[in-house]
């Protein structure tokens, strides 16, 4: 048999059930509009969650004496150290212009510079804070810490604000990703049971067919071409409202809104050809899952 046997079948099905054929088109419409939405918010928000525990650090803090020759050590030290990522060396110079620009006239008053040369140390991962700091300040027997070369005077990490932070981003990634797995569950069980609607509507056309003797595979054809179909159109007129949305509405609050412009998301080109894709495949097999039932006659 022709495939164009089955497309003909499959466009003429569709004429003959329009509603519920728009029905399957406008669920596969709104849930590809939403998953549209949907990725960018998501890819925005890890995004700026990623870019906040990336500043969370631990500080080392020499003793005032420190000579070059200590500071090199130390460094050689902190590098050494599994957990360590970047290492930033931030002298008392360097620290004095900082935070005199900061508040120049309470250090007006001070005359002296009273910061130490300092090591900035940014982890591997983020959650692995407190085990750098652990790893360059060892807890003793008492409770104290003991840094792990004689010219570090202190480790701080800051370990309330560094908990806060890696739990407040930790639960937007696990909220975020548990709506998408949600959102996914409930549009292909949306599509499947309104295909499902639609085959229900010619049970007995296919009882008819099978019972004349027609294989299940050519029974099936035609109604997965249905799905690809109207799952195509659901998917081009969400990516043309999509489209129409980012050029009216995004786009003009970019240039004025700084927020809006700054989160890096997928590229709406790349963005369009995966809800396409994903429309077409879903449809696809919510059509033929939903027609195994119907063919056991």
């Amino acid at each position: 048999m022709k495939p164009g046997f089955f497309v003909r079948e499959a466009l003429r099905s569709i004429g003959r059930n329009a509603i519920p054929s728009f029905a399957a088109m406008a669920s596969v419409l709104v849930t590809v509009l939403v998953l549209g939405v949907f990725i960018p918010v998501v890819q925005a928000t890890t995004g700026a969650a990623n870019e906040v525990r990336g500043r969370v650090l631990v500080d080392v803090y020499l003793q005032k004496d420190a000579t070059q020759a200590d500071i090199d050590r130390v460094r050689d030290r902190i590098q050494s150290v599994e957990t360590a990522g970047k290492v930033e060396f931030v002298s008392k110079a360097q620290a004095y212009q900082r935070e005199k620009a900061r508040n120049p006239e309470a250090y007006q008053l001070l005359g002296k510079n009273p910061l130490p040369d300092t090591f900035r140390v940014t982890p591997k991962k983020p959650d692995d804070v407190l085990k750098l700091r652990d790893a360059l300040a060892p807890a003793g027997v008492s409770g104290g810490r003991t840094p792990i070369d004689e010219s570090i005077e202190s480790v701080k990490s800051s370990k309330d604000e560094s908990t806060k932070i890696l739990t407040a981003t930790r639960v937007v990634k696990l909220a975020m990703g548990a709506l998408a797995i949600l959102l996914v569950i409930a549009s292909v069980l949306l599509i499947s049971n309104t295909i499902r609607l639609s085959l229900f509507s010619r049970r007995r056309e296919v009882e008819v067919m099978k019972l004349v003797g027609a294989t299940d595979s050519f029974i099936r054809w035609p109604f997965v071409i249905e799905g690809v179909v109207l799952g195509a159109l659901g998917g081009v007129l969400a990516v043309l409202l999509l489209a129409v949305g980012k050029i009216a509405l995004v786009d003009p609050l970019a240039e004025d809104f700084a927020l809006i412009a700054a989160p890096r998301t997928i590229q709406f080109g790349v963005l369009a050809v995966l809800l396409l894709g994903a429309s077409v495949l879903v449809s696809a097999a919510g059509s033929g899952l939903s027609l195994r039932r119907f063919l056991r006659v």
